[in-house]
């Protein structure tokens, strides 16, 4: 666990689900620190088929934006539920694609950042278990 807590990432997604989050389409928000300091944000797409949650949003969003590696993320729900822990699927796809991040997690003056593999102990790296290129099937 880190002491240091980004606030100004907390802040970020806080003030994008304030202001962006709007109704039952879109009632959560992601930013995330990219590794040379930039914040990128984004919001779910809530749909009954199970839409994207707002940390996946960010992955592609922060991808269009030419971010590939990314520090530290936080998500926060609308109506001023503050940070929200990522959902087991958003779990395993943000330790798949960035096995080093840092979440912040927790409630009010309890912030805290953690690695992601903390979130999901004994842990399943899909690209662990997947065959080199070329090898035989």
């Amino acid at each position: 666990m880190s002491p240091h807590v980004d606030r100004e990432l907390v802040q970020a997604a806080t003030e994008v689900a304030r202001t962006r989050c709007r109704g039952d389409n879109h009632t959560m928000a992601a930013a995330a620190r990219t590794r040379d300091g930039r914040i990128v944000t984004a919001v779910n797409a809530y749909h009954f088929t199970g839409g994207p949650c707002a940390e996946l949003v960010l992955i592609g969003t922060a991808a269009a934006q030419g971010a590939y590696e990314l520090d530290t993320i936080v998500a926060v729900g609308d109506r001023e539920r503050g940070v929200v822990p990522p959902c087991g699927r958003c779990r395993q796809v943000l330790l798949d694609y960035f096995p080093a991040l840092q979440v912040i997690v927790g409630d009010g003056d309890r912030l805290r950042t953690v690695p992601v593999t903390d979130l999901l102990p004994e842990t399943y790296v899909w690209a662990d278990h997947q065959l080199p290129p070329g090898a035989p099937a």
